[in-house]
């Protein structure tokens, strides 16, 4: 069966960002310090927050500064087979 996508790319991104705001905020880090922390520009660090757009390396540099390397090493990890075909696929 098909699965429809609801949200575009962009929407996806946003919300990405919204939660990397909320936990740099938890944590009571500001956009500067986190560019120190992470090594990532401080512009790269608004523009991310307020649009969504950022590098992958980014992230990944922005996700180990915040102590939230596991989520960045997860992803993708446990994606579940659409069908017996991907199995099949796999196992060969």
């Amino acid at each position: 069966m098909a699965e429809y996508l609801w949200e575009t790319a962009e929407e996806i991104d946003q919300a990405l960002a919204e939660r990397v705001r909320m936990i740099r905020k938890r944590r009571l880090i500001s956009q500067e310090k986190l560019s120190i922390m992470s090594g990532v520009s401080w512009g790269s660090i608004k523009r991310f927050e307020s649009s969504g757009k950022i590098s992958l390396i980014s992230l990944t540099k922005i996700a180990i500064a915040l102590g939230c390397t596991e989520e960045i090493r997860t992803l993708f990890a446990e994606v579940p087979y659409r069908d017996i075909g991907e199995v099949i696929h796999e196992t060969k």
